[in-house]
Order: C-alpha cells, then structure tokens, then sequence
C-alpha cells in the first residue's frame, strides 16, 4: 500500500491542475468529479470552488455535508454513498474530493471503502487537526452506539492535498484543537517540536498558522507543520494497519475517545486529547517518569496553546470505564503510552484506579478555578 501527502499552495489557483489531477489514473484521465464539501467550507469558498472548477473545465457535482461530531454516523456515509452512485463514477479513474475537516474525510473515506470494495478519493483537509492527523493516516470511521469511530476501515485517500492556506479562515477554537495533536506528537517523540509549541504556539494561534516566529529554519508554522506531519508518518509506516496495538501515537487516546463522546457537544476531539494528556502527564510524574519542571513546562504549554485540563465529565467511575474500554479494544492489555521526559514515550500496563483517581484530583482544582468548561 503507499498514499501520498503533498504539501501544497492556493489550491484553488487556476494555474494549479493538483487538485484535479491528484489520484487519477494516468490512463484516459476522466474531467468528472464528485466533491463532497464540508457546508461550512463550502459557505466560505463555493466562488473560489466553482471558479477553480470551470477555468479547468470540470464536469462536477457537489455534495454538502453538515460534519459535526454527532452527525458523524452511517446516515452520512449512506448519503455520499447515495451520491457516488447517482453520479455514476467510474471505477478508478474518478476519484471523490473530500473537501474539509476529519470527520468528513473520516464519513468520505468509509463510504469510498464501501463503494465497489474500493472507491480511490483525495483528501483536502481544511482543518488543522485534518492537516496533521485525521488525513494524513489510513483509518477511517464513524461513531456508533455512543462510542467514537467504533465503525470504520483503513482506506487512505490516493493524496492527500495539505494547504496550510485553509486554516486562515478557521476559528482560533479549531485551530487550538489542532494544536493538541501537534502536541501529543512533541510530547512523545519530537522535543524540538516542544520547544517551537513553547515558544511560539499562543501566536500560531492569533496568525491562523500564517506567521513567522522565532524558529532558527524558517516560518515557524511551516516548522511545526512539517515536523507534525513527518513524525505521525514515520510512526504510521511500519504499522498502517495496527496489526501492533503497542502504538505510541495512542497517546492522549485511552481516555478521550470516552470522555469526548459523554461530553458532546461540548469538547471537540483535540480538546479531549488535551483532558487525556494532562491526566496522562500528572500520571507520568507520579510514576517518576517526569520530573517537576517538565510537568510544570508541559501544563504551560498546554495553558498556552489554550486547552483545557479538565472537564466536568471527568469522574473516577468514567475513567475506569473508558480505561476498560481501552482494554478490550486494546486485546486484554492497557498499553498506556505515558511520557517519559519530554519528547520520549514507553507503554504501561498497570495503571490503577485508584491512582487515576489521584492524578484526577492533582488536575481538578486549578482547572476548576478556571472554569468548568472547555477552553
């Protein structure tokens, strides 16, 4: 299997052919596509879409999609599959945009897995945590019976189209969202990464990831892409299809999946890696795997970056569900990815309740003081 991810620029430049070329056989290259478009994306750039479409001389059909968390359900996957068959695609040589955030190329990549046994389609993440995570790898999915991605396939878009362009029109919300699966990545594997999220990661926020900032090698926010995005690879590669469960990107993902289901809508995904992540790294210095000051540096980049710690749905009870949870799906062991100093992992498989439950009451009153709920 090999997929390719493409840093790219203004892919919706009429000199551009990327995004109408990309995933294509070569042979008898079709000027057909369905594009299926996250309703807000296509809200901000339909003109731009259209335009782009017309000067290339496309033949094209958009499907729209409301991506939200809970709407991220077979319902949807049966909708683009309803529209790849009115469309009428050709087997290999059409193959579907997915335009938008990771839950659409999450909805988009199970249906083409589905249609025909295989549907190729091209990933345009628009989202930073899209750009980082969700489109980069080979999962897809969909949440069912109040569990997330608990459906779904490995089915990698053919490319996937990374425009760094697209996260100046995002909310700051989203893009700290995104952020935190920036940090799981330096937490665990990428100390100089760390360091740029130290520096420079409230202003990657206020600029949209358009800024320059105080990286020795270039544009920041072109640093941190980059370095996120090479690391998620370099550790998805030899493992693409989990036949390990001993995965250290797992990290910020034993407890979140539970804790962002129970709290939705109120958490987005990055927001309940974060809750993970500072539960998991009070756990790691308990356990002497940190020291003090790494955890105090950890928390304030954290603070920074502006996630939060600490959710109202986080009980002792929850988090010994979501850790049996992670159990099963684990096949009978925890392999808990637990920092040890930053920007280094190992896995552990013996974590109590009893210290969840301690690590849970280190996090909670300075969280509380801050307020409740999400950052």
């Amino acid at each position: 299997m090999s997929y390719e991810v493409r840093l790219c620029q203004d892919l919706f430049d009429h000199s551009n052919d990327q995004l109408v070329t990309a995933g294509a056989e070569d042979v008898l290259p079709s000027r057909r596509r369905l594009i299926v478009v996250d309703a807000r994306v296509h809200a901000l750039f339909r003109e731009r879409l259209r335009g782009y479409l017309d000067a290339r001389g496309m033949s094209y059909r958009l499907c729209v999609l409301e991506t939200t968390e809970p709407a991220k359900t077979m319902d949807a996957v049966f909708r683009v599959l309803s529209a790849m068959d009115d469309f009428g695609l050709s087997r290999r040589r059409e193959p579907v945009l997915a335009i938008g955030g990771g839950v659409l190329t999450d909805i988009v990549g199970l249906a083409a897995s589905m249609y025909r046994r295989s549907t190729p389609y091209v990933r345009v993440p628009t989202t930073l945590i899209g750009m980082v995570d969700a489109g980069i790898g080979s999962k897809t999915g969909v949440n069912f019976n109040r569990h997330k991605n608990r459906l779904g396939s490995y089915h990698p878009g053919a490319v996937t189209l990374i425009d760094p362009a697209f996260l100046a029109a995002l909310p700051a919300r989203h893009l700290r969202n995104g952020l935190a699966e920036v940090l799981k990545m330096a937490l665990i594997r990428d100390r100089g990464l760390f360091r740029l999220l130290a520096a420079d990661g409230s202003r990657l926020v206020t600029e949209r990831m358009q800024s320059r900032g105080s990286a020795d090698d270039g544009a920041a926010a072109q640093t941190v892409m980059r370095l996120a995005i090479d690391g998620m690879l370099k550790e998805l590669q030899p493992n693409l299809w989990e036949q390990r469960l001993d995965r250290i990107v797992d990290y910020g993902h034993t407890f979140s999946p539970t804790l962002e289901m129970r709290a939705l809508p109120e958490l987005l995904h990055g927001e309940a890696v974060a809750v993970d992540m500072a539960l998991s790294l009070v756990l790691a210095r308990r356990r002497g795997m940190l020291t003090d000051d790494e955890l105090t540096g950890a928390r304030t980049v954290l603070a920074n970056l502006g996630l939060p710690e600490w959710h109202p749905v986080c009980r002792p009870a929850l988090l010994a569900e979501a850790l049996a949870d992670t159990v099963r799906h684990r096949d009978g062991r925890q392999l808990i990815p637990l920092t040890e100093g930053i920007g280094r992992a190992r896995f552990v498989d013996d974590v109590t309740v009893a210290e969840l439950t301690a690590a849970l009451a280190e996090l909670r009153p300075a969280a509380g003081a801050a307020g409740d709920g999400a950052a």
